[in-house]
Formats: structure tokens, C-alpha cells, sequence
């Protein structure tokens, strides 16, 4: 088996690393000093991402998107994580779902969101409805011509800059009726109710919205009625496997700083690299972007070459789980090499550290991923994961 990578996929790692380097980390430190970017930033940024080709790259070509496949989608994302302040959410993925728009929506929503025109922000998190998505409450009553939607939505990210939501709600209160609405931002009834601060700078906001007696369509549910769960889950695997990515260039980022700074700081007449506390904990860190990448590449190629709806579901969560606690391993041993220098904002080590954090939470956290992972092992066996497949 040959498990190099293509020249073509090399090229296209190699593109992504360059847009990175050039147009994401110069902004870095205003993300961090004003808590997110500009508008005037946005507007200089916004351009590059089509001009680099970069725009939707989960989508098809005959959608607006680049057509890259679940495995190249990883490859890019895994540099887009090496930026810090999650500015790779300049570069819009619009949600999964919107692929099963009808025509009327992909002309309204999906050509122009991935063309950048327009922005979505996904809407399924509550106050008391998080890992559990059939405690969501919002919902969603049929009136005369369309839909009126009540409910209040947590954690919108990009929330701050989207003109429309995809609202996850239960029709008739019905928890096995969830449904996906699109709700446009400046229809009356939608109320931003307030944007908290959180422990890292995000290049965009996580608001909360009141949806109060807010009416759409009856063209404005993507999909079907009774199929919000589904498409719900389908997005939580596109978002995990992203999250997977992201961690292992974070982590990848952080060894490199604290590879670097090891070598270049002198104590006791010599670097501290020759250390070998220092040296150690360089060996463990390698070694777990080496795991994490190695399972990350496979579930990635298997989904793109091999896809099935349950596997990937199954096999995502692992890979979910274990990169995302990897990469708070890793950047905890960057920031102590780098000691007081590894505290100060300044440092990209101690912002990764900061921002990763997150992705122990986000898209399901490491206990729900456990969960799924045991309840696989109930339902398929053990081969699921350990089986080559």
C-alpha cells in the first residue's frame, strides 16, 4: 500500500499552507488585541479567499464550490488551523445540508452563500438543549402560507456576520418531527438577545437569538419535514472532521514554535533542547500529531473513497475525540517549554493553546463522542475501529 501523498494533493497542501502564511497569520494579532476583525479587514480578506480558490471547498464546482472531496477538504483544513483566532473562519464552508436545497433555494441561498455573497450560520444549540438535540424547544407551528418559528438559539457562531440561519426546530413541539428553516436574519421576530465574551478571540462572534413569532415560507424548510436530525448529524460530521483537522495544524504549529524556541534558548551553556525534560516532551508531542494525523488521513480518504452515513458517524467521533484532546496536550507542553514567554498573548503558543480549548466542546464534546463511540461497539463490534478498513 502506498499511502504518500499525490503530487496533485502535495500542491494543494502546499497552496493552503501559502494562504495561511500570507493572508491569515499577518492578521493574527488584530484578531487578538480587538476581539475579531474589522469590517475594513473582512472586506480585503473576503477577496482573496475566491482569489486563492478557496471558496466552499465542500461544495460542487456546479454549485459555486471548488469540488474538492472529503480528503482534500482535510488536507486544506488541517492549515487552516494553524492560525490563530480561528480566522480560518474567514474562509466560508457553507453548511452541508444545503445541498438538498430545491432549486428556487439554491438560487437564493446556495449559489450566492458560496460565492460569498451571502453568509449561513447553523442554529441547533439552546439553553437546555445541547448534546441532546431532542431537548430542543424552538418550534416551528403551520399557519396560513408558511411557518411561524418561537424558540432562543445559543452558540450562533458567525452569527454575528450571517444574514441567514438554518434553525433546527420541532414542528408541532414534536421532537420526532425536526426540521431545518431557513430564517432570514432582518425578519421581524428575530432578536439578538446578546453576544457573550469567551476565553478565546474569534475572528467572528457566538450570539444568542430570540426567535419570537417569526414567520417564513412554506418554501423555506430544506429538506423535508421529519429530516432535520439527519442533516443535523450530516453537518456534525463535516464540522468534527474539520475540528480533527484544524487540531492536528494547530498542534503542528505549536511544536514547530516550541521546536524552534528549544533550540535557540540557551540556559546552563546550552540549549535547552539537550535537556532531556525538554527533549521528551518534543518526542511526545511528534508522536501524537503522528497518531492523530495517521488516523485523521484514513477516516478521511475512507469517507471521501468509501462513504457510508453510519461509519463515518461512528469513525469521525473517534477521530474527533482523540485530536481534539491531543491537541491540548500538545500545546500545554509548547506553552511549558516556552515557559513565561509561552504565557504572553504575543505568542502564538499561548493563543492556540487558548483557542483550542474549544474543540473539546464544540460539534459534541469529548463525553458525547465517548458515548457514541461505546454505543457503536454495542450495536457493530469492536472491528469498527479496530478492523482495517
Amino acid at each position: 500500500m502506498d499511502f504518500r501523498l499525490s503530487l496533485e494533493h502535495l500542491a494543494l497542501q502546499k497552496k493552503a499552507r501559502d494562504f495561511v502564511d500570507q493572508v491569515l497569520v499577518p492578521v493574527e494579532m488584530e484578531c487578538e488585541l480587538n476581539d475579531g476583525l474589522s469590517a475594513e479587514t473582512l472586506a480585503r480578506l473576503n477577496p482573496q479567499v475566491l482569489e486563492w480558490g478557496f471558496n466552499a471547498i465542500n461544495h460542487s464546482k456546479e454549485d459555486g464550490g471548488q469540488g474538492y472531496d472529503v480528503f482534500e477538504q482535510t488536507l486544506i483544513n488541517e492549515q487552516f488551523g494553524r492560525v490563530t483566532g480561528a480566522i480560518w473562519d474567514v474562509v466560508w464552508q457553507p453548511a452541508w445540508p444545503l445541498r438538498y436545497a430545491t432549486p428556487a433555494q439554491r438560487e437564493e441561498y446556495l449559489l450566492p452563500t458560496n460565492a460569498g455573497k451571502r453568509r449561513d450560520a447553523y442554529a441547533i444549540t439552546e439553553a437546555e438543549a445541547g448534546s441532546d438535540p431532542r431537548q430542543v424547544q424552538t418550534t416551528a407551528v403551520k399557519v396560513p402560507g408558511g411557518w411561524k418559528i418561537n424558540g432562543e438559539k445559543w452558540f450562533v457562531t458567525v452569527g454575528d456576520v450571517a444574514d441567514y440561519f438554518l434553525v433546527h426546530a420541532h414542528v408541532d413541539g414534536d421532537p420526532d418531527l425536526p426540521t431545518v428553516f431557513f430564517v432570514e436574519k432582518n425578519l421581524p421576530g428575530v432578536i439578538l438577545k446578546r453576544t457573550p465574551l469567551y476565553t478565546h478571540h474569534f475572528a467572528f462572534k457566538h450570539p444568542e437569538y430570540i426567535f419570537q413569532d417569526v414567520i417564513v415560507g412554506e418554501d423555506k424548510i430544506l429538506g423535508e419535514i421529519g429530516q432535520g436530525y439527519n442533516m443535523t448529524k450530516d453537518w456534525f460530521v463535516e464540522a468534527r472532521l474539520g475540528i480533527a483537522a484544524r487540531c492536528i495544524g494547530g498542534a503542528t504549529r505549536a511544536l514547530e514554535e516550541a521546536n524552534d524556541y528549544a533550540a535557540n534558548r540557551k540556559q546552563f551553556g546550552q540549549s535547552i533542547r539537550d535537556f532531556q525534560g525538554i527533549e521528551f516532551m518534543l518526542a511526545d508531542m511528534a508522536v501524537e500529531i503522528m497518531a492523530a494525523k495517521s488516523m485523521m488521513y484514513r477516516c478521511a480518504w475512507d469517507m471521501a473513497n468509501n462513504y457510508d452515513r453510519k461509519l463515518a458517524h461512528a469513525r469521525i467521533s473517534a477521530c474527533k475525540l482523540y485530536c481534539s484532546e491531543m491537541v491540548g496536550r500538545v500545546c500545554d507542553k509548547a506553552l511549558q517549554i516556552l515557559g513565561g514567554r509561552g504565557y504572553m498573548r504575543e505568542n502564538a503558543v499561548e493563543r492556540l493553546w487558548r483557542d483550542t480549548r474549544v474543540d473539546r466542546i464544540w460539534e459534541g464534546t469529548s463525553e458525547i463522542q465517548r458515548v457514541i463511540i461505546a454505543g457503536q461497539i454495542k450495536k457493530r463490534g469492536i472491528g469498527v475501529y479496530t478492523d482495517w478498513f
